[in-house]
């Protein structure tokens, strides 16, 4: 991975100044990315509704529009897949709910959560989840108050608590992987990220299948409950066989734009997708060709506007 993230790095343009050229594409422009187009009517398909979060965050991290997009790109490489993609954390047409048939959400979560902000919201989630629809939250997003976490177990199997779960930034050691759709084509990898760990699970983790685990560092543990878990195993990813005969995926990576660019991490990402809409994942796992150059595209505007570079963290 770090000679692939060497090669990377001589692919991004690097900050422009007086003097310098800009850069060919400018990373800011979001205005190619198709948002909110539903199929042909004649689509006989699995619609898969990605809702990107309002910009969050500095540069580098919480580029929630800038991933979804390369998510999208990631599923329309397989085929029966309409990704559908909306912005600032809510769709403006929220009839897309209706006919989707998995629901991703890429946003800032806790009491903020778009999900969540009014009854009428809760309401309109739970129809969906009800009739089947799949479920898929990514890293702040798996993030919900207590006062909900009874419902949210019931869609998630799983969320981050505050005062309980804890969010350190630290390299996720992943040594091993479970017999699952979504493992299928993964291989164990280290990626630093700021990793969630010590979720509020369902109890007896009924319907929970732990999907990424790692040995996070004793001194990343930094709340009361965490810090009883000394030594322990942590889950930092998850799928859930609701109630509902529904399926959902809880990843609590994706804070780090740059980490798009490792293979196993969009893979786990994508078959998750796939497998929470009901879709075979394939036997070598999801097709996840990427270009690096798309890390520096559509990037939210943020600071005082100046292009700076993704760096890998050894080069930081």
């Amino acid at each position: 991975m770090t000679r692939f993230l060497s090669l990377l790095l001589l692919l991004i343009p690097f900050a422009a100044s007086r003097g310098e050229d800009p850069p060919k594409i400018d990373p800011y422009d979001q205005s190619k990315v198709a948002l909110e187009v539903e199929p042909p009517a004649d689509f006989k398909g699995k619609r898969i509704l990605i809702v990107a979060g309002r910009q969050s965050h500095g540069p580098g991290d919480h580029e929630f529009f800038a991933g979804s997009a390369i998510l999208m790109n990631l599923l329309k490489q397989t085929p029966g897949v309409f990704p559908i993609m909306a912005r600032d954390g809510w769709p403006k047409k929220e009839k897309l709910f209706d006919t989707a048939d998995c629901v991703v959400m890429y946003m800032d979560g806790g009491g903020g959560h778009p999900a969540i902000a009014n009854p009428e919201r809760i309401k309109l989630i739970q129809k969906q989840l009800d009739r089947g629809t799949g479920w898929v939250n990514l890293h702040y997003a798996v993030e919900y108050p207590a006062k909900v976490g009874e419902t949210v177990q019931s869609w998630l199997g799983g969320y981050y608590e505050t005062g309980f779960s804890i969010n350190p930034h630290w390299d996720a050691e992943i040594r091993s992987l479970p017999k699952h759709p979504i493992t299928l084509g993964v291989k164990p990898f280290t990626i630093r990220d700021e990793w969630y760990f010590n979720m509020r699970f369902v109890d007896d983790l009924k319907g929970i299948t732990p999907i990424l685990q790692a040995l996070p560092p004793d001194n990343t543990r930094g709340t009361p409950a965490a810090k009883a878990r000394k030594g322990e195993i942590e889950t930092m990813a998850w799928a859930f066989e609701r109630k509902d005969g529904g399926r959902s995926f809880g990843f609590t990576g994706g804070h780090f734009h740059r980490n798009w660019a490792d293979e196993n991490f969009r893979r786990v990402v994508v078959n998750a997708v796939l497998w929470a809409t009901k879709i075979e994942v394939p036997t070598a796992g999801a097709k996840v060709d990427f270009d690096a150059e798309d890390l520096n595209k559509n990037l939210d505007h943020k600071g005082k506007g100046e292009f700076k570079p993704i760096l890998p963290p050894e080069k930081k």
